[in-house]
Order: structure tokens, then C-alpha cells, then sequence
């Protein structure tokens, strides 16, 4: 550990389980000297084992629903009373399709399904930061990060809306990033995570057979949850003072692949029988 975050005071979205990034990120943050609050749905909370989490990294528990600004207040100015300063570091980690879980095919939407899985996956990144920047809660060169995924440039059919909710995220990201850096010096990114079996993840149809693909079409290989949890520290530390409005790809080399050799092995093999 090289102590990156010592002294810094954060808040982390969406601790559910071990296998979650924000899980990873929460025990990396603390490693690194970070202090932080925790922060999920209550019935996220109800499912998941975020108390262990708590208990593990010395961290209190603020359950707030994104896409309650009410709820947001509350969580913001009860972090600053806890942590007993500003915001050094948020990280968003948050996805949510109810077509997806309900079985909706894309051509085929419930759009009440869709409206409240934008809400949840994406609008709640721009409630977020609002509530952030009305109370000038975060201090200078603090950095706030949002998970994503590339269906949000490519089309992966089986990922449905969240697809859209994706690049509306990362559309927030840019356009709110703009203004808290211009008046506050907060950097704000997007990180493109390669395909994670965490919980959410692994809700994705056909989630095992294109983790396998992604795997083979990269030539470094997926990057797993501790991994991100990696590189998200990195964005949270001093050491990228000037990287912001980015969306940052952390997948192996993926998204900039057209075909790799294991791929076309495979394909061969197939051709062949």
C-alpha cells in the first residue's frame, strides 16, 4: 500500500456483496488511508451484506435511494458531519434495468420499465453531482467516478437499455464535469469496465458466453473487480490531478480490438466441424 488516499474522505455508492466493485474499491480506499461513507438503496441493503463491509473497513452506513434528492441531501450533509469535512472522492456505482430482470426484449419495451431504469442507472449520476455542487461539498481537485460499459458506443443486443442508460451516464459525466471543474477544480470520469460477474453483471442474458468472448478478443484478458477497484484509487489519488470529462477504458485492450487470434481459432474450429 503507498498510502495515496491518506487523509481523503469519500462516499461510495453501491456496496452490495463481495463479488461488486464498489466493494473492491471500499476495502482498496481504505487500504490507501482513505475514509469514506457507504451509501445503497434500503432495499439494496436489505439483500446484500454491506453491514460486514462496514464492520471490515471502520465505515458508517447512510442508506439513501438515488433517485431521491431528498434522500441525497440527507446523505451529502450527513457524510460531511461523519467524515468532518468536504468530499475528496465519490464513486457511482449503480445500474439498474427492470426490462432486463422482467424479461423485455429491446423492440419491445415497458417504457414505465425504462424510465425507471434511466432514472436509476443514469439520471441519479446528474442528481448526485447536483446535490454535490449546490453545497460546494466537494474540495478542490476531488474526483467523482461513474462505472460504465462499452454497449454505450457498441451494440452488445442482449444488454437492452442499459445500453442507453449508459450514454446518458457518460454524457452527464462530460457535461456536468464541465462546470465542477470549471468552478470547483473536481474532475469527473467515466470508467469503462470490461464484462464483471458481479451480481448485476451476471443478471445479463447470455453474461457467461460473452465474458468468455471479451476474454479472448483482449489481449491482456478482462480486468476483474479488484482490478477496477485498482484503477479507480488511481483516479481518486493526486496522481491524476488533470485527467477529467474522460471516459476511461479498463478492459484488457477490448475496445480497441476489430478480431484477435483466439477468437478466430475458435471460429475456425466451429467452420471446420
Amino acid at each position: 500500500m503507498y498510502n495515496l488516499l491518506k487523509g481523503k474522505r469519500g462516499i461510495i455508492f453501491g456496496a452490495l456483496d463481495a463479488n461488486s466493485i464498489a466493494w473492491k474499491t471500499a476495502e482498496r480506499v481504505h487500504e490507501e488511508g482513505g475514509t469514506f461513507v457507504l451509501t445503497n438503496a434500503p432495499i439494496a441493503m436489505r439483500m446484500g451484506t454491506i453491514g460486514e463491509l462496514a464492520s471490515k473497513t471502520g465505515s458508517q452506513i447512510v442508506p439513501a435511494d438515488a433517485t431521491s434528492v431528498d434522500d441525497l441531501e440527507n446523505l451529502v450533509l450527513k457524510s460531511m458531519e461523519i467524515l468532518g469535512g468536504k468530499i475528496d472522492f465519490v464513486l457511482h456505482s449503480i445500474g439498474m434495468s427492470v426490462n432486463v430482470r422482467k424479461g423485455m426484449h429491446y423492440t419491445a419495451e415497458n417504457y414505465d420499465f425504462t424510465a425507471k431504469g434511466w432514472d436509476v442507472s443514469a439520471l441519479s449520476f446528474h442528481k448526485v453531482m447536483s446535490v454535490l455542487y449546490k453545497h460546494q461539498a466537494m474540495n478542490e481537485w476531488g474526483s467523482i467516478v461513474a462505472l460504465t460499459y462499452m454497449a454505450a458506443q457498441r451494440v452488445f443486443p442482449d444488454y437492452n437499455d442499459m445500453a442507453d442508460n449508459k450514454a446518458y451516464l457518460e454524457s452527464v459525466a462530460r457535461s456536468f464535469g464541465y462546470f465542477f471543474g470549471r468552478d470547483y477544480k473536481v474532475r469527473v470520469n467515466t470508467i469503462s469496465q470490461s464484462p464483471t460477474p458481479t451480481t448485476a453483471g451476471t443478471g445479463v442474458k447470455g453474461f457467461d458466453g460473452f465474458f468468455a468472448y471479451a476474454d479472448k478478443m483482449s489481449p491482456l484478458g478482462n480486468a476483474t473487480a479488484q482490478e477496477c477497484a485498482d484503477y479507480t484509487v488511481s483516479l481518486f489519488s493526486d496522481l491524476t490531478k488533470k485527467v477529467t470529462l474522460q471516459n476511461l477504458y479498463h478492459d484488457g485492450g477490448f475496445s480497441n480490438m476489430g478480431v484477435s487470434n483466439m477468437v478466430m481459432d475458435t471460429f475456425m474450429e466451429n467452420q471446420s466441424e
